[in-house]
């Protein structure tokens, strides 16, 4: 008798040298991933326990999960990124091996049991949650060969071939994102693995470095696609795009499949259920142009049929599927494991169906109390049934994206919602409760859902809390129109989306890091309704471009004043400036929303230095006019004068305006947004042309101040900001390790200086560091381009005989004259610079929000 086990994950090593794992870190062979999967089956041991594994598309937890399989251990697959839900599901099967990161995010195996608590069924392979749900103790249980069986089903239909290279776009925990591992290692392809967003540019540079040839997507995804302009890119290497997790709309289906005909992929749209390991119909690609509508035909090796249902159409009924990929049964505790298959075969779906004369499949209808919100299929009685358990009666339905929940008043409206999202395994901000005076109900006294959602579609009477209860979303909307002067923000706002910058950047964080109580990794293009709950004590941190900022501007007016000698800040600062603009203003929005802007950002920087300047002028006489307008780089006279001192604020202004008159170019934009991170480093080759004279600067003297040569310093700061791999990294640190060196006219140490801060840049993300220590580094940074400005006029008349005092003066008048500014754009919030970009621009769309990946499956 053969040996329980997965087949093709014991199989492995037949596929020997071809590429099985890529990440980030390197590239894992079959034959080194069979050797990962052999020793962790000896840390498993021989025993036959229950393994629950915390899933996560790494290569640590994808080896763990294959050795479980193939040594014949059922797994327990639990979402990763939701610790409450893994603890319920811990105390709910008390599993015998529990796989998980500790709290230094490294795998641990932690054995609970020496041998095995439970009576485990000889077929059970795999458990998984029936909704995705966190901690939800309804699974459903699957076989060695229910596994096999549709891994092998899904890898005919789609053809999958030992070429092809998958991008995960899905969480392992959720049978879809699962059944795209089982899939590709069954034919011996390869898995990129990644947790970037498909909204993300750096996602396609991945998808293209490593020459993908396909990936997966729920509804929510294609709404992503859409936004970053997936029609207009180019990825030579993609052979087709699944589709799962919820029904598309069928103009969208055809949309897609018209596009990949004319580009050369294909588009399955497929359908499925974790009952049925994860597919139980497709429908091919040449048909998806004139049948959107349906679900195709069954996978090969199962069938449908449709079960007469009351009440219902004659040609209309429940869908029923037959195949090997059918569930055992439902697991509702660990006495459930014990048993086998109880349904032979068979599976109601709960849908109702439709067959058409061409033998395609079409659902118009559900029967069940289940919904899909994000693509994550939601059990509204579970949600109802917890809510009630903690005194609240509710009737539940589901929108695309949005759980609504009435609730009878009288209660914790607040606290409804947060057991709601729990119950559901769902964001809280997701979740939307409604409160009434007595639930709605039909004449027959059932609860009216539609009523319900009738319900959602009025204004919201409740406050909409931060997922970690302690700020709602009216107090972070009036915070973002606070600090950003715009008035128009919805749920849906990011602070990129509504054209936040460096300079409002460090403010905002601040800020937002006091409502929260925590600042949220990725904030700054997370919309306000996606924060999520803060899990556990966050050591206190600061981003190295704002230790950077503040390091560089202290260094700046000490070597000024004398106190020092560390001259490289105000060129450092011009790399982080490149990096800020790449992250704050090369969004997915449209080109006419990043011109409008980054024509706000220069504003904001030129008309505050621009009025300091004026006021000096007319106090002092001591620089020419041409100062006041930023033009001594271009009119002011030959050679060093004290209008160079400026040289800086007319550097930044002079490179974002040529960036953004570039970007304005069709084929430009196109050509940014398809190679994020070459074209910046293209930009470097270009901006080197002046550094080495290979295109001459007369000016040898200024050649280190001027614009035109310092531009590669800011080309070198925007590849870093794009920099998503090791190579990517290892390539800008060796562009500024061999351009760097001989520019400063041989000051070596002003050459380490810029060395080691871009190089900071390039490698280190965040600094941990006391929070006293952070909050300081956030003033100096948010305020340094003020700093800059004002403090010539500050310490030059004490730097003799105070050279220390003159430097806190110097940092104080800066701060308080930012704040100044800072107060000004607030009394009007509309500013005068945000008007007239505005009117400038009057005929452009609406901005684009920004979206983030959901934390589910959507």
């Amino acid at each position: 008798m053969e040996r329980p086990g997965v087949l093709f994950a014991r199989r492995l090593d037949e596929y020997g040298d071809a590429p099985a794992l890529i990440t980030p870190d390197g590239t894992v062979t079959y034959g080194e991933l069979a050797a990962r999967v052999e020793a962790r089956a000896r840390q498993l041991g021989g025993i036959r326990r229950l393994v629950l594994i915390c899933g996560a598309n790494d290569v640590e937890t994808i080896a763990t999960y294959l050795a479980a399989l193939a040594a014949g251990h059922p797994v327990l697959l639990a979402p990763g990124d939701k610790a409450a839900g893994v603890d319920a599901l811990i105390a709910a099967y008390r599993p015998d091996v529990v796989v998980r990161r500790d709290c230094s995010g490294r795998m641990a195996v932690e054995e609970v049991h020496a041998g095995s608590a439970h009576v485990l069924h000889p077929d059970l392979a795999l458990l998984l949650s029936t909704s995705g749900s966190t901690g939800s103790p309804k699974l459903v249980r699957l076989s060695h060969s229910n596994v096999q069986s549709n891994a092998e089903s899904i890898a005919e239909y789609l053809d999958i071939r030992s070429g092809d290279r998958a991008v995960t776009t899905l969480p392992m925990h959720y049978c879809y994102g699962l059944s795209v591992i089982h899939s590709h290692l069954l034919r011996g392809a390869a898995l990129v693995l990644t947790s970037l967003s498909v909204a993300d540019a750096d996602f396609w540079e991945l998808f293209r470095t490593h020459g993908g040839t396909n990936f997966a997507g729920v509804p929510y995804t294609f709404d992503l696609l859409d936004r970053v302009g997936f029609d207009a890119l180019d990825l030579p290497g993609l052979r087709y795009v699944t589709q799962a997790g919820g029904r598309l709309a069928p103009d969208r289906v055809r949309k897609y499949a018209e596009l990949g005909r004319r580009r050369g992929w294909e588009f399955f749209v497929m359908y499925g259920q974790t009952e049925a390991t994860a597919r139980m119909a497709y429908l091919p690609p040449e048909l998806a142009t004139t049948h959107p509508h349906t679900i195709g035909r069954a996978i090969p090796g199962g069938s449908f049929r449709i079960e007469a249902v009351t009440d219902a159409p004659e040609d209309i009924g429940e869908l029923v599927y037959s195949g090997p990929n059918v569930m055992l049964g439902y697991a509702e505790g660990p006495e459930d494991l014990r048993l086998g298959d109880v349904l032979g075969g068979e599976l109601r779906t709960g849908d109702l169906a439709r067959c058409r004369r061409d033998g395609l499949y079409e659902v118009v209808g559900r029967r069940s109390r289940f919904a899909k919100v994000y693509g994550l299929r939601i059990d509204l009685a579970l949600v109802e049934s917890t809510l009630a358990e903690h005194g609240h009666r509710s009737c539940c339905v589901g929108g695309a994206e949005e759980l609504i929940a009435a609730v009878e008043s009288g209660g914790d409206l607040e606290g409804a919602r947060q057991v709601a999202a729990r119950a559901a395994g769902l964001p809280v901000g997701a979740v939307r409760v409604c409160a009434v005076d007595e639930l709605p109900r039909t004449a027959t006294g059932k609860p009216d859902y539609s009523a319900v959602t009738a319900l959602a579609r009025r204004p919201e009477p409740t406050q909409r809390a931060c997922p970690d209860g302690r700020a709602d979303a009216d107090a972070l909307r009036a915070l973002y129109t606070e600090v950003l002067g715009c008035p128009n923000v919805t749920d849906d706002s990011s602070f990129v989306s509504l054209g936040g910058d460096s300079l409002s950047y460090v403010r905002m964080s601040l800020r937002l890091e006091q409502l929260l109580g925590y600042l949220p990794e990725n904030w700054h293009t997370t919309r306000i309704r996606d924060f999520t709950p803060r899990r556990g004590r966050r050591r206190p941190s600061v981003e190295t471009n704002v230790l950077l900022r503040a390091v560089a501007i202290v260094l700046i007016a000490g070597s000024h004043i004398h106190l020092f000698t560390l001259l490289g800040g105000a060129h450092v600062l011009l790399g982080v400036a490149g990096y800020n603009f790449a992250r704050f203003h090369l969004s997915s929005a449209g080109r006419n929303e990043r011109l409008r802007h980054t024509l706000v950002s220069v504003g904001r920087i030129a008309v505050p230095s621009m009025v300091w300047l004026g006021c000096v002028i007319a106090l002092t006489g001591e620089y020419r006019i041409t100062s006041a307008f930023l033009l001594n780089g271009i009119l002011g006279p030959p050679g060093w004068t004290i209008e160079w001192r400026y040289w800086f604020v007319e550097a930044i202004v002079y490179i974002l305006l040529a960036v953004v008159v570039l970007l304005c170019i069709p084929v430009v934009d196109r050509t940014e947004r398809t190679y994020p991170f070459l074209f910046p480093m293209g930009l470097v080759a270009v901006g080197l042309l002046t550094r080495y004279g290979v295109i001459d600067i007369d000016d040898t003297r200024n050649r280190i101040l001027t614009a035109s040569v310092v531009f590669w310093f800011f080309a070198l700061g925007w590849a870093a900001a794009k920099a998503t791999t090791m190579w990517h990294r290892i390539c800008v640190t060796a562009a500024i390790v061999a351009t760097v060196p001989g520019f400063f006219f041989g000051d070596t140490r002003r050459e380490i200086i810029v060395i080691g801060g871009l190089c900071l840049l390039v490698w280190l993300r965040s600094v941990r560091c006391p929070t006293v220590l952070s909050r300081v580094a956030g003033i100096l940074a948010s305020a340094s381009l003020y700093i800059y400005v004002t403090h010539f006029q500050v310490y030059l008349p004490l730097r003799d005989d105070h050279p220390w005092p003159a430097l806190v003066l110097s940092l104080l008048v800066g701060v308080l004259y930012w704040q100044v500014v800072t107060f000004v754009l607030q009394r009007d919030r509309r500013a005068a610079l945000w008007s007239a970009g505005r009117r400038l621009l009057r005929w452009e769309r609406p901005p684009i929000p920004t979206m983030s990946t959901p934390n589910t499956a959507r």
